[in-house]
């Protein structure tokens, strides 16, 4: 009897074991699945550049403490690199992923590959954007939404105010903007700060050449993904010629994008203006602080006043925490992160409700002799068109941006231009 009792009783704990552990297996099953409440949830985060997020997300984290999310920031060409090569081999991708403007028609074929974010709702923010920037993000039928806007690059006139003075040239912003509102008048503008103190107008070919390009609807493809530049009165012929014409006029100085002797021109004041995005505030402080004081920022013409850069933040398909990782997008980029994304890395807003906060309007650069620069640009941001790049953008510009320094070195302009388009068409057909 007493053996029986023992055994009996053993069989009701080992009973008591297995229904526990089954329990235990099957809540975490759920959970994981589900993403059931108290559920502690990671999100990978692929970034590249210096966007200042981290701060955000430890804010996220506070809210939500189920939600972890790993930041990984790589170079803007790896992180590109590595994230189509995940996508392409079906695994390995992370939860989120930021896309910069340029490689985001690259990214297009691999649509499958991406939540569509108009299944989560984006329908219901997609007001809350400047129309163009949202709509670059849509495919063709505007039915799919590869990612949610975050910052944009529209451009502006950074003007030495000394150089200006030096040539007889008004200097306060709303004059410069008045003086320089044609393509025109930033010639005669030039040719005679060129004439009066012997500085060229611009540092670069490529910031000439990119002064029409980058407002182009359609610049070196079409959405079909046919190549434009050799058709008659394609703009990109246009900007070139433009970039050669204010050459030969020495009009453009030869400084190397990025490069040292670049930074040192801006300190010293060797050239009048650059025609630079938002972001392009932030390059110059680092690098050329000693121009603090020197420059002041004017709005572009109509047909300089373009769009360089910017991104948008996407959720891979092969997550299995898309309605988390969306709740985490649609907060990142909301007009009031935007805002913090802008005060603490200059990220300039794509969301037009922030160019009426108090915070943003009242802000002063001290840069810029404590210009409110940001007013300039939000003037300029709500002047951009849609404009569609193409998934090969960058190698075509490359060999484009080689044609124009070979020519400024010496080379015949028009054999340049030739000579690109049989690099470029070399390319494509590989």
């Amino acid at each position: 009897m007493k053996l029986k009792k023992l055994l009996i009783a053993s069989l009701s704990i080992l009973f008591i074991f297995i229904v526990a552990a089954c329990s235990s297996d099957n809540s975490s099953d759920d959970s994981d699945e589900a993403g059931g409440d108290g559920e502690k949830i990671t999100l990978d985060f692929w970034l590249f550049g210096a966007t200042g997020y981290e701060e955000l997300v430890k804010e996220y984290e506070k809210q939500n403490e189920n939600i972890k999310i790993k930041i990984k920031t790589s170079e803007t060409a790896d992180h590109h690199n590595n994230l189509f090569t995940a996508l392409s081999a079906g695994s390995g991708a992370p939860d989120i992923a930021a896309l910069e403007l340029d490689q985001l028609d690259r990214f297009r074929d691999a649509q499958d590959r991406f939540v569509n974010l108009y299944d989560m709702g984006a329908d219901d923010v997609k007001g809350e954007y400047l129309d163009w920037k949202w709509e670059i993000a849509e495919n063709d039928d505007g039915k799919f939404l590869m990612g949610l806007p975050t910052d944009i690059g529209p451009k502006g006139l950074y003007y030495r105010l000394d150089v200006f003075e030096e040539a007889g040239l008004p200097t306060t912003p709303e004059e410069v903007s008045a003086l320089i509102a044609t393509p025109e008048d930033f010639k005669e503008a030039a040719i005679q700060i060129k004439e009066k103190t012997g500085k060229p107008m611009v540092a670069s070919m490529e910031m000439m050449y990119r002064a029409q390009l980058d407002a182009l609807e359609e610049s070196y493809f079409d959405k079909e993904g046919n190549l434009l530049i050799e058709e008659s009165g394609n703009g990109v012929k246009e900007a070139y010629d433009l970039a050669i014409e204010m050459n030969e006029l020495g009009l453009v100085g030869n400084y190397a994008m990025w490069s040292a002797e670049w930074a040192s021109g801006v300190d010293n004041g060797d050239f009048a203006v650059e025609l630079g995005a938002a972001w392009f505030k932030g390059w110059m402080e680092s690098n050329a602080p000693e121009a603090t004081g020197e420059f002041n920022i004017a709005t572009l013409p109509t047909e300089y006043s373009g769009n360089w850069g910017g991104s948008y933040i996407s959720i891979p398909k092969e997550t299995k925490h898309a309605e988390e990782a969306y709740e985490f997008v649609k907060w990142l980029v909301s007009p009031e992160n935007q805002l913090e994304s802008f005060k603490s890395n200059g990220l300039f807003p794509s969301a037009p409700a922030v160019y009426d906060m108090a915070e943003f309007k009242e802000a002063s650069d001290d840069y810029f002799g404590g210009q409110s620069t940001q007013t300039v640009f939000a003037e300029s941001a709500q002047k951009i068109g849609k404009v569609y790049k193409g998934k090969d953008y960058t190698s075509v510009h490359d060999e484009i941006l080689a044609a124009l320094v070979n020519s400024q070195d010496g080379a015949d302009a028009e054999k340049e231009w030739t000579e690109a388009i049989k690099r470029i068409k070399t390319k494509l057909d590989r």
